[in-house]
């Protein structure tokens, strides 16, 4: 008699693929950083080739591609040849374009000595947009092209660009690049701006003084990464640093070890740990009892806090004057968001890497005095605001004002009416666009249905 062939049952799941998945191990991470669906818009025209820095017609306060040239003109001052002596403040920059085939490599500015904070964004808000310009413009990009998923085979350039990542402090370096850097700067609305970049063929570090919280989960090579990111943030190690040395693909099992380019890296970092802090703190923490308004202004931008005392959702939303970063040649003021309730995302935010940042700030805060909240986080981008800084002007803005004393409600009325005196845009702007607002407004309550 013969034995019936069993056939094995398969069920074929057709999955959206996020942009992040695959450095990711945990699922429901990847799914709220999912950036199917999103559709992204870019605008060619510019006015710059009539303006050419000297008729404002951009209506910026200041012309932005001459304030890069500033600061691109002082280091160039200090860079002679193709040689650089310099202490990475410990810093790198991993690529995505060519994806897995990306440029990597340390950034060197060509000085000795304490350079931290030209890549430590939790320490510049204070400082002025030309200082931090400066900062990052001194830091000079050397590349060398690389596999993400093979990065090991690259040799020695890469395993000291990955114990730069490890360092806890600044890191003497000597470089020598193909040719004299000089010839591009990459400047990016996710990523702080950066000074010039050349091919790099050879590299040495003295006696780099590693983090020790970060080398023990390096050398854990069963520990996942999502794990291991979480781990560090508990320790109280700082979100840039986590960032780069997750961008380093010091983390994670090791068969599974990937470099992640560094913008993909900032948000995944703020997602992730924002993620588990709202689902395992926030939301199981008893719900504020009044209305909050919190309210901080730098850098050209002001955020404006609005805490409702309801069960967890988040929203952000971004107004850009005319002029400003994100509305150069509008005579009209942009303006956008984004939210989610209880349940969180299923897809990528469709106003980008602040969204996530700002999600970080918040659930922070609830987290340290154990409440949980409804918020919306309002930001307003002035003419001054006039170039790209990065993500990090939303998150350590938004930590800014959540540190300050809010003013305190007893009404939804009161708050609102509040609200709109410490906004320059029209309060009915922010409600049209909002849903929370929105919502807040429209909904009829359980408790109006009850009788006293």
């Amino acid at each position: 008699m013969s034995r019936a062939r069993k056939r094995k049952f398969v069920k074929k799941i057709k999955k959206e693929i996020p942009w992040i998945e695959h450095v990711i191990d945990n699922y429901r991470d990847a799914l709220d950083l999912n950036i199917s669906g999103v559709e992204l818009k870019f605008s060619r025209s510019s006015l710059c080739i009539y303006c050419r820095g000297a008729r404002n017609l951009c209506g910026k306060s200041r012309c932005p591609i001459i304030l890069k040239l500033r600061s691109y003109f002082k280091v160039k001052k200090l860079i002679s040849g193709c040689e650089i002596t310099g202490s990475s403040p410990p810093a790198i920059f991993i690529g995505r374009f060519g994806y897995p085939m990306v440029y990597a490599g340390p950034l060197i500015p060509p000085e000795i000595g304490d350079t931290r904070i030209y890549d430590y964004p939790e320490m510049w808000i204070g400082h002025e947009i030309d200082e931090i310009i400066d900062f990052r413009f001194k830091l000079v990009r050397g590349m060398f092209l690389v596999n993400v998923k093979k990065f090991e085979n690259y040799g020695k350039l890469m395993s000291l660009t990955q114990e730069i990542a490890l360092a806890e402090t600044s890191v003497d370096t000597e470089a020598q690049f193909k040719r004299e850097p000089g010839k591009t700067v990459y400047i990016d609305g996710y990523v702080q701006p950066m000074g010039p970049s050349a091919p790099i063929v050879r590299m040495e570090i003295s006696n780099p003084k590693v983090d020790r919280r970060i080398e023990k989960l390096y050398y854990d090579y069963d520990l996942k990464a999502y794990e291991a990111i979480f781990e560090l943030y508990r320790l109280g190690v700082p979100v840039s640093k986590i960032q780069r040395a997750f961008s380093a693909g010091l983390f994670g099992e090791k068969r599974l070890r990937r470099l992640v380019p560094t913008r993909w890296s900032i948000t995944a970092i703020d997602s992730m740990v924002s993620r588990r802090i709202r689902d395992e703190v926030v939301k199981r923490s008893p719900i504020i009892n009044e209305y909050r308004v919190y309210e901080f202004h730098d850098i050209g931008t002001k955020f404006v806090v609005l805490m409702i005392p309801e069960a967890w959702s988040y929203e952000l939303i971004e107004a850009w004057y005319p002029g400003s970063a994100w509305n150069m040649s509008s005579r009209s003021i942009a303006i956008g968001g984004d939210w989610e309730d209880y349940g969180g995302r299923t897809k990528y935010a469709e106003i980008g890497g602040c969204y996530y940042a700002a999600r970080l700030a918040v659930t922070e805060h609830l987290s340290k005095i154990g409440r949980q909240a409804s918020v919306i986080v309002m930001r307003e981008s002035y003419p001054e605001h006039i170039l790209p800084l990065g993500v990090w002007v939303v998150r350590e803005g938004v930590r800014n004002a959540l540190k300050r004393e809010p003013v305190k409600f007893s009404s939804f009325k009161e708050a609102l009416e509040y609200l709109g005196t410490r906004l320059k845009i029209d309060l009915r702007h922010w409600i049209e666009i909002s849903k929370i607002l929105q919502r807040a407004i429209k909904q009829k309550k359980l408790k109006s249905y009850i009788k006293d």
